[in-house]
């Protein structure tokens, strides 16, 4: 049992595995600031949003929020879109589940001064009660996680941007193909 402790982090420190937050901290370096744009049509998920990307520098990123002066980088979100479209339908016809799908733009400029700017769509699955409409707490939930989706995107595109370097043109969709110039 001591040998299985001790051959895991033997065999990931060995292998050259570094988690995805050194990569980005490549990119956008340390400190952080996010500056979410609120929507004058949907101030509170514009909140919500703003509130998962400041999770996601902090927990996915490794980094620190630090005021606008003292950052390395500022990044800019804003919603680019929010849309519900039924998936599942009851035998009588009744919706009895939704898709959520959110966009975030988001834009940062880089070491070089380059603007990089960002298109990312996540989206979430949720159901509801045979006729019945979408509540606002069901609304607020499904907001909240397919922006989460879509802010895994953005960490996975800032990463492989770490990775490749900065220079390259770089598109990730949910299929995960990489173009390189």
């Amino acid at each position: 049992m001591k040998i299985i402790y001790f051959l895991i982090p033997f065999l990931l420190l060995g292998c050259g595995y570094k988690p995805s937050s050194f990569y980005t901290k490549k990119v956008l370096g340390k400190n952080i600031h996010v500056d979410a744009r609120i929507s004058r049509t949907d101030p509170k998920n514009s909140v919500l949003i703003k509130d998962a990307v400041n999770e996601a520098v902090v927990s996915r990123f490794g980094a620190k929020l630090s005021s606008k002066k003292d950052a390395d980088t500022n990044l800019l979100v804003s919603i680019g879109s929010v849309s519900f479209s039924p998936t599942v339908y009851d035998k009588n016809g009744y919706v009895i589940a939704y898709k959520a799908k959110v966009t975030l733009k988001s834009s940062f400029k880089d070491d070089s001064g380059v603007v990089k700017n960002f298109s990312t769509v996540g989206d979430y699955n949720f159901p509801i009660e045979a006729n019945s409409v979408i509540s606002d707490t069901k609304r607020f939930e499904a907001i909240k996680n397919a922006s989460t989706d879509a802010i895994n995107e953005l960490v996975s595109k800032i990463s492989i941007m770490g990775i490749m370097g900065s220079k390259k043109k770089i598109s990730i969709r949910k299929n995960i193909k990489i173009y390189l110039e």
